[in-house]
């Protein structure tokens, strides 16, 4: 079964964790010892029901003020797929957390309470879900129920939404509607009689419907990050020599002719291999070895691409970064450029714009970025990277930026 990456978002108190909670409950993911200790924890909050939050809030900080503070991945499935949710939180200050929580996902679940309708923290999220490049944004108004199951309340919030939505929403990104009762288990895993104007299918339908095949890597240029180098140096394997990795985009066969970089040496594709199978084939995403018909100068940290569809060589970058650091990042700051398994010295030459989520203004030549904030800045790497635009190929063109005396990971970038 494939697997779907899913990302929560929404303001603090929108029902992210109670939504979740519910899907593991009617999808039948819970354990009876987690759901007799659920119950008992309810009872000690003094509630007659199961507060289905319990199951995703583990941090003691998480329950004592019933907010979400850390990213949490909570895993179900059903007969048809599996599932991984990034639990993300709400609030303004764990920005950062909510950016790498949804860097891997096809999905995006944005919660609008019915009551407050789309409020500063939804637009934030839509932002930095289109930043991602994220296919597919389901917004769930939830807390119907507090409303009175409200048709013309749901289609208040629909519009307001797509009013925000229109201004950064990328060519080929889905966004859907969907009116649920967490709290209730009103349209979470199938239809319910209180929102019987509701022509669309429930929440966990939606989810199973999604097309992720026509939304993978394979679209893309064809990039092999080459993470080994094998070398069996037996009787059996003596000149054996394959290069070990995963395809970060794009589709490689036998008889492809390809481009070693930074060398530009050439060759061509003679097997592709995955454990004791011989393929014609290799997708985004798969892990392989590849051999190449002759002998050229391959190590860990090259790349082999396509012949033809080789990215651009950088020594300067232009990328979006959202500041994951306490302290602020300024010009001329030195620091480490991750880059796929390669990593180089980086200078900060400029910050060009500093971006309002809310509003889309941009501050030029702002004088720091704070954490949480995004903005445009200017690179200038050690050594040359080969990355392609985020736009273009998400899965080479994104970086991390690290401190290099602490070595925590205080950026997260995207290629311009």
């Amino acid at each position: 079964m494939d697997i779907l990456r899913i990302a929560t978002a929404g303001s603090v108190d929108d029902g992210k964790s109670t939504l979740i909670g519910r899907l593991l409950y009617e999808t039948q993911s819970i354990t009876r010892d987690k759901l007799e200790a659920l119950e008992a924890a309810s009872k000690r909050k003094g509630l007659d029901f199961l507060d289905l939050s319990l199951l995703t809030d583990g941090l003691i900080a998480e329950r004592e003020q019933g907010i979400t503070i850390d990213v949490a991945h909570i895993y179900f499935s059903t007969p048809t797929r599996k599932y991984i949710i990034a639990d993300t939180p709400g609030h303004f200050e764990y920005t950062r957390n909510m950016v790498t929580g949804a860097s891997n996902a096809k999905v995006s679940l944005i919660l609008v309470d019915a009551r407050h309708g789309v409020v500063e923290q939804t637009f934030r999220h839509f932002f930095i879900s289109s930043m991602l490049r994220i296919p597919k944004v389901i917004v769930c108004v939830n807390k119907m129920d507090l409303v009175g199951y409200s048709e013309e309340r749901f289609q208040q919030i629909k519009q307001e939404f797509q009013d925000i939505a229109a201004k950064v929403q990328f060519s080929g990104q889905e966004i859907e509607f969907v009116p649920i009762s967490s709290l209730y288990g009103v349209n979470i895993t199938k239809k319910s009689d209180e929102i019987s104007w509701y022509s669309g299918v429930s929440l966990l339908e939606t989810l199973e419907k999604f097309d992720d095949q026509v939304k993978t890597d394979s679209s893309h240029a064809a990039r092999f990050p080459v993470q080994y180098v094998v070398r069996p140096k037996t009787e059996e394997y003596h000149d054996y020599r394959g290069y070990a990795g995963r395809v970060a985009s794009g589709t490689f066969s036998v008889g492809d002719e390809i481009v070693v970089l930074p060398t530009g040496q050439r060759s061509k594709i003679s097997s592709i291999e995955k454990f004791d199978q011989s393929l014609q084939h290799a997708h985004a995403r798969e892990s392989v070895v590849i051999s190449l018909e002759t002998d050229v100068d391959v190590s860990r940290g090259n790349m082999l691409v396509k012949a033809g569809e080789e990215p651009t060589q950088l020594r300067e970058i232009s990328a979006q970064v959202c500041w994951l650091d306490y302290q602020a990042l300024t010009p001329g700051k030195t620091l480490l450029l991750q880059h796929g398994i390669n990593d180089t010295k980086a200078k900060v030459l400029a910050l060009e714009e500093l971006i309002d989520v809310q509003t889309l203004e941009k501050s030029e030549n702002p004088a720091q970025l704070k954490l949480n904030e995004i903005g445009g800045i200017r690179l200038k790497v050690a050594k040359p990277i080969f990355a392609d635009t985020y736009q273009e190929n998400p899965s080479n063109g994104a970086f991390i930026l690290i401190d290099e005396f602490s070595h925590a990971t205080v950026g997260v970038g995207f290629m311009n």
